[in-house]
């Protein structure tokens, strides 16, 4: 069984023409037809640069697909009743079974806060574990972050996934520490780790976005999508992924 994957840092609907636009991102991502999709820098309610929308709802709403909100910021609402939230969402076409939330909060709280969103889906032959997340810039942060991804989906009893905006370039530290436990898709794929640039999605030239897998998962195809290039100012790019033959 083949399903499509994709990875998109929505940058809270605001493109690089500076306007805010959720119906053109519902309008790519439908375009690419992928079957589990993790979203960075989703806002719910949050502010008035995204209009307060929930806006993990409304793409989920417009695709018809089922949709988790991770927060990675919470704040009081001055005059609302709802929260001010900003954080990872997935939207999938299979069924949802669990979810959990982590937020990063073991860390001082030098830069902006940064979550980790697990879910669990049913692919109809088997359970997939699926995790978004969103990276701090932050170099200790950082370190500490991937750390604690790694345990989490090194924990994964079975096929496990995970995605995001990673604030990384390949061959840094953290990325030769990510792949010694995991396999990206894109360095799978081409047999090369150059390649693959998401960021700015102008004039990319920075490979920031990936998907990871582990054992009982193998990387098909993958690819960054270019043709709408001012809906954000990261591209979304997309693998298609397989059980493994060697399986549990």
């Amino acid at each position: 069984m083949d399903f499509k994957v994709l990875t998109f840092n929505i940058h809270h609907g605001i493109g690089v023409d500076k306007r805010l636009d959720l119906t053109r991102i519902a309008q790519l991502i439908k375009s690419l037809d992928a079957d589990i999709i993790g979203l960075n820098e989703v806002d719910r309610f949050f502010s008035k640069r995204s209009d307060f929308e929930d806006q993990a709802r409304f793409l989920a709403k417009e695709l018809n697909y089922e949709h988790i909100f991770g927060p990675a910021v919470t704040m009081e609402a001055m005059d609302r009743e709802e929260a001010r939230q900003f954080g990872n969402a997935l939207l999938t076409r299979f069924p949802i079974i669990d979810t959990k939330n982590h937020p990063f909060d073991f860390l001082p709280k030098v830069t902006e806060d940064r979550a980790l969103l697990e879910v669990k889906v049913d692919t109809g032959n088997r359970e997939l574990k699926v995790f978004v997340t969103h990276l701090s810039l932050a170099l200790f942060q950082h370190k500490k972050q991937s750390s604690f991804i790694l345990q989490k989906v090194g924990a994964a009893e079975g096929p496990a996934l995970v995605m995001g905006d990673w604030n990384m370039t390949p061959f840094s530290r953290t990325w030769k520490a990510v792949t010694e436990q995991l396999t990206d898709v894109w360095a799978d794929v081409h047999s090369r780790i150059s390649g693959g640039h998401t960021f700015p999605s102008r004039r990319p030239f920075r490979r920031l976005d990936y998907i990871f897998i582990n054992q009982y998962l193998e990387a098909v195809s993958c690819g960054v999508e270019t043709s709408k290039r001012e809906v954000s100012d990261h591209l979304p790019f997309m693998g298609t992924v397989r059980y493994a033959d060697r399986g549990e």
